[in-house]
């Protein structure tokens, strides 16, 4: 996943092993607490981004959605977020796309919350895309959808190599638009990368742009269930 930020926002902490309802979980943070994604030693993984598309914003002080990805993290199914989700100040929060992976039923789901209805959609268990941008997102989705289709014809679609140079990618230039993506105001800020095996969860975090040099950082879950698969999220502020 690649996360971007407003340059004047704080810098993100890497990722930590804590305990959330008798799970393991693994997430990097915001300063105050929140989360963008999260990995559980049952192999589920979870991302957030924002739902730009909908206009509608909840009115006085809303709940941080960082703090989403945080109540549903230790879930080990589909059912098991909703229950979260329904325990959630949901109504206080801003609209929001949240993905769930779920590796031992080979499930992938996500639910869209537009502050008038939680809706659950499952998607088909394959290679995909998430993309999110307050800066222009039709176009952002448009340009991210040709070079992920581009990049998905190469022999090594799939593969983490391949997984790697799409989020590094500045195809067609790079600005705005390109995955890693720069602006003056606002850049790519890290890239979090989670991988499933059959006895073990990894998730390897890079601070800064993916194009960059940086700190990387590699944390490890032992897994308490079987395989699972790796997924590709963008988000823009």
């Amino acid at each position: 996943m690649n996360r971007d930020e407003k340059l004047t926002r704080p810098t993100g902490l890497p990722p930590k092993k804590k305990m959330m309802n008798g799970r393991a979980v693994l997430c990097p943070s915001e300063p105050g607490g929140g989360t963008w994604i999260a990995l559980n030693d049952g192999g589920a993984a979870f991302a957030l981004i924002n739902w730009y598309s909908v206009a509608a914003r909840v009115g006085g002080n809303a709940e941080s959605r960082g703090e989403v990805v945080n109540s549903v993290s230790a879930s080990g199914s589909p059912d098991l977020v909703d229950a979260a989700l329904a325990e959630s100040p949901i109504k206080r929060i801003n609209p929001f796309r949240l993905v769930g992976v779920f590796p031992v039923t080979s499930e992938i789901v996500e639910w869209r919350w537009n502050l008038k209805q939680l809706v659950r959609q499952s998607r088909c268990w394959k290679t995909q895309q998430w993309i999110s941008s307050g800066f222009d997102e039709p176009t952002a989705q448009r340009v991210r959808d040709k070079t992920f289709l581009r990049a998905g014809k190469q022999h090594s679609a799939g593969s983490l190599d391949w997984l790697r140079r799409l989020h590094h990618s500045h195809s067609p230039h790079r600005g705005p638009f390109s995955t890693c993506m720069h602006r003056a105001d606002a850049a790519t800020v890290s890239y979090t990368e989670v991988t499933v095996s059959p006895r073990y969860a990894a998730m390897c975090h890079h601070a800064g742009a993916p194009c960059l040099s940086s700190t990387s950082s590699i944390q490890l879950l032992r897994l308490m269930g079987p395989h699972g698969s790796a997924f590709s999220i963008s988000e823009t502020t």
